[in-house]
């Protein structure tokens, strides 16, 4: 690490002014000139970790055809199982979020990686049990996941805010949000080939294996600012002068921070105080519930997705795990433009609002279209119609970047915890509430319906709900 950076651990780092949210060509040759690049190796891990995460929610997805075959599961069964992930993943979001305000970081998410994998290679062994424990079973081990998982995405937002400058952070969240699409580019014809070829336990084996291995790579690649190995003190000026939470991840002040925190619980800035403040803000609460409304068609696309297809469009297994990465392709580069557009506006000098909630309506909007495919019978054309559709919603999916530029600095993990728990109810919900409709109707007609509704209901949070996006304070309590 280049002398400097030390240097630069004296300086202080807070939110930028308006003005300076973006530097000028000027100030970045001079102030700036030979930065590092080491935040951009940090959002290449954020996506890697997070196309891992994403591919292992959605093991259950491709191989749930063979699977529910395998143990004779109907389809309301097989929406519980589904959600059994999102239980947990929802109630260890809040506690998830305190260890990562408490411990960092970098250790936390290790340890979720770590233990995810294992859990997800467990998975495989199912198959060699009786059919009622083997369901059990796998309800329980789908449980665990979701709870080894809580951390990534608060992690994500944290590390987010920690490294990149304000101008950045739309991009930034953009792409490790893009990955849930990623993933299925990815992995989807992978897993689907794999269960045709060797059947669904081995798809379990794999995808532990290799969330292991991704575990010693995060240990090795990631650090706090100021702490990492490839950065110097031109890019730690550059991110802290330009909105970036430099210090939030350093883990020399991890012992301040924590008295801090002891310190503050009584002025009512953590645990139930902040919460309390969090859910009355109006502007928190929009934010919150258009999350919920938006993972709902994330969950649609991770759990009954590759079924529709299968079951409703009548393809092969192997068919329709190459077939929902197409989808999953304009899905990536409609979440990645998402971004792009959104930072491009506020370089241009518009506000953080109006640079967020662009693409997010526009991009929503298109979403759905997905209806349409009530109306047409051609697989291809079905297939056009879904990619446009989850490009709209990658355009749109930008909350995690709302979130890293409104989430109060005392409890910014707490706060995306919270966010994450209102997002990933939808995982519990939408998985349930699609079984029971293709249960009673017979089709999937209704489950596109209520998918695009919410949709919809997220537009109408952004535009009339959630008013000007700025920073929450915490009120010290009287």
């Amino acid at each position: 690490m280049e002398n400097g950076v030390s240097q630069a651990r004296q300086m202080p780092a807070g939110e930028p002014a308006r003005g300076n949210v973006a530097a000028t060509a000027g100030d970045i040759a001079g102030s700036y000139a030979g930065r590092s690049k080491a935040r951009f190796l940090i959002v290449f891990m954020l996506f890697l970790v997070t196309t891992v995460n994403y591919a292992d929610r959605a093991t259950l997805s491709i191989t749930g055809t063979s699977i529910q075959h395998a143990l004779g599961i109907s389809p309301v069964a097989m929406g519980y199982i589904f959600s059994s992930f999102a239980w947990a993943y929802v109630i260890a979001q809040i506690p998830g979020g305190w260890l990562l305000d408490r411990f960092g970081s970098r250790r936390v998410y290790a340890c979720s990686i770590f233990f995810w994998s294992v859990l997800t290679a467990l998975q495989g062994f199912v198959a060699a049990l009786p059919v009622g424990l083997a369901i059990v079973t796998l309800f329980v081990l789908r449980f665990l996941v979701g709870a080894a998982e809580a951390p990534a995405f608060p992690g994500n937002s944290r590390l987010t805010a920690t490294w990149f400058p304000t101008a950045e952070r739309g991009t930034a969240s953009a792409i490790f949000n893009s990955s849930q699409y990623f993933a299925a580019v990815l992995f989807t014809p992978i897993m689907g080939w794999i269960t045709h070829e060797y059947g669904w336990p081995h798809v379990y084996f794999a995808m532990g294996a290799l969330g292991v291995v991704v575990t010693g790579i995060w240990l090795k690649t990631v650090y706090a600012p100021r702490q990492h190995p490839l950065v110097n003190e031109a890019e730690v000026r550059y991110i802290a002068d330009n909105g970036a939470m430099v210090d939030l991840e350093d883990k020399q002040l991890a012992r301040q921070r924590r008295a801090e925190q002891k310190h503050t619980e009584n002025q009512g800035s953590q645990g139930r105080a902040v919460l309390a403040q969090l859910l009355k803000s109006r502007m928190m609460l929009g934010v919150f519930i258009a999350q919920y409304c938006i993972t709902t068609l994330t969950y649609f696309f991770l759990t009954w997705f590759p079924i529709y297809l299968v079951q409703e469009r009548h393809m092969s297994i192997l068919k329709a795990g190459f077939v929902a990465s197409i989808p999953a392709i304009a899905g990536f580069l409609g979440g990645v433009l998402g971004g792009v557009i959104s930072d491009r506006l506020m370089k241009l000098g518009l506000s953080t609002s109006i640079a967020r909630k662009v693409p997010i309506v526009v991009g929503l909007l298109l979403s759905t279209c997905m209806i349409v495919c009530n109306y047409v019978d051609n697989q291809w054309l079905v297939v056009g119609i879904m990619a446009a559709a989850f490009f709209g919603k990658g355009i749109g999916a930008l909350g995690w970047a709302v979130v890293s530029d409104t989430a109060p600095k005392q409890a910014s993990g707490l706060c995306a915890a919270l966010f994450n728990t209102f997002g990933n109810t939808a995982g519990i919900t939408t998985p349930i509430v699609i079984g029971y409709l293709v249960q009673g109707t017979g089709s999937f007609a209704a489950a596109l319906v209520f998918v695009s509704a919410n949709a919809l209901i997220a537009i109408v949070c952004y535009l009339f709900v959630v008013g000007k996006i700025q920073r929450f304070e915490l009120k010290p309590a009287a």
